[in-house]
């Protein structure tokens, strides 16, 4: 016979009763009631511990967009360097017993930027805050996740001449595991909890001791799509390679279309050497899904790639606009109708360089779990 115990959440004059024999639905029910309840949510927040909000460097515009949706004031922070480029960082204000959150992307400056991070992620901690959570939109070194396959170890004549001509392909076998390295100097530097978004590989999370919620643009890219696609009903998701396969099937599913693949193979790191189209595009709308375009050469082969197979348009969107080197002078050549990023890394200056380029605003897609995690745990022993 089950345990006929209920919860019950009290707070002063606000009682939310909750009836469940399973704790996991009991959890369930005390969200709904604290989403529902207005007084009682307002009561929740008056109650829940100070939150702080740094921001670094690289994307101060995100931090002030999240402050101001929280209804906070951005915390104080200095950030300098000294002549010999050593990067110093003062808190401006008492993080003692705070809930401190860090927001720095890996975008820009990614070296000076993931040191800044980590030395403010010490500084509140030897400040005794309290839990201290780096929000990372872009995840710096995420597609160093592996070492890649050595060509020659195939058993392949053209592929061993390639690992024999070309210098790169020889010494891939002791190539770090760059990711992992940031994942520990991170936990080593003290943080308690990592928020990111739309990570290269999600076994990255594993690199990790501490949590990590890693956030999808999922949500916001079916939003746009459906928003500003008229005929989007005739269109194709098509993932530029083999890796995204997963992301082009999940959109395509929620929109009711069909997906393809384009199967790419490299030479070397930026360079891709061939394209297969795996589906067909022909008189369709072609949507390229990707979560990063750096150098952009993928996205506008696969372009190109989709425009001789007969697709009538052709979109991309991605997560994380990098757009580095040749990037932009490609897409303003390319055959693209639109390129859309989230704001995971600041696009004003490349907007002004490429009209093709439009922005999605994701920064409500952290909030929720920001709230969840205060007001819950202020609540509910979880």
């Amino acid at each position: 016979m089950p345990d006929k115990k209920c919860s019950e959440i009290e707070q002063n004059d606000c009682v939310m009763p909750v009836r469940s024999a399973n704790p996991i639905r009991a959890r369930s029910l005390i969200r709904d009631n604290l989403e529902k309840q207005a007084g009682c949510l307002n009561l929740i927040h008056s109650r829940m511990p100070n939150i702080k909000v740094f921001s670094g460097t690289s994307h101060p515009d995100l931090a002030q967009r999240i402050v101001d949706r929280l209804g906070i004031d951005l915390g104080k922070v200095v950030t300098k360097k000294f002549s010999n480029l050593e990067t110093c960082v003062e808190i401006g204000e008492s993080v003692r017993g705070e809930d401190v959150y860090i927001v720095q992307s890996g975008s820009g400056e990614i070296n000076d930027n993931l040191m800044e991070l980590l030395i403010m992620i010490n500084a509140c901690k030897i400040a005794s805050a309290s839990r201290v959570t780096a929000v990372i939109p872009c995840f710096p070194y995420a597609r160093q996740d592996k070492k890649d396959k050595l060509p020659g170890s195939e058993d392949n004549a053209e592929a061993k001449k390639l690992a024999k001509k070309n210098y790169d392909w020889k010494f891939r076998s002791r190539a770090p595991i760059s990711a992992k390295l940031v994942a520990n100097m991170l936990s080593v530097a003290g943080a308690d909890h990592i928020i990111t978004m739309d990570l290269h590989a999600s076994q990255i999370q594993g690199f990790f001791d501490i949590p990590v919620d890693n956030l999808y643009a999922e949500p916001a890219v079916l939003k746009w799509i459906k928003e500003n696609i008229p005929e989007w009903k005739n269109s194709i998701i098509v993932s530029p390679d083999a890796g995204g396969a997963k992301r082009v099937t999940s959109i395509a599913d929620r929109l009711n279309v069909e997906f393809a693949l384009i199967h790419k193979e490299r030479k070397k790191a930026n360079e891709v050497a061939s394209m297969v189209l795996v589906g067909d595009v022909k008189d369709k709308i072609a949507i390229l899904v990707d979560d990063m375009a750096d150098t952009c050469g993928t996205i506008v082969h696969a372009a190109d790639r989709l425009v001789e197979a007969g697709a009538t348009k052709v979109y991309a969107i991605l997560t994380h606009g990098i757009f580095s080197g040749p990037a932009i002078s490609r897409i303003n050549n390319a055959c693209f109708e639109a390129v859309v990023v989230t704001n995971t890394i600041p696009q004003d200056g490349h907007m002004r360089d490429c009209p093709k380029i439009q922005v999605i605003v994701t920064y409500y897609c952290s909030l929720p779990l920001l709230l969840t995690t205060v007001a819950l745990r202020n609540c509910v022993d979880l």
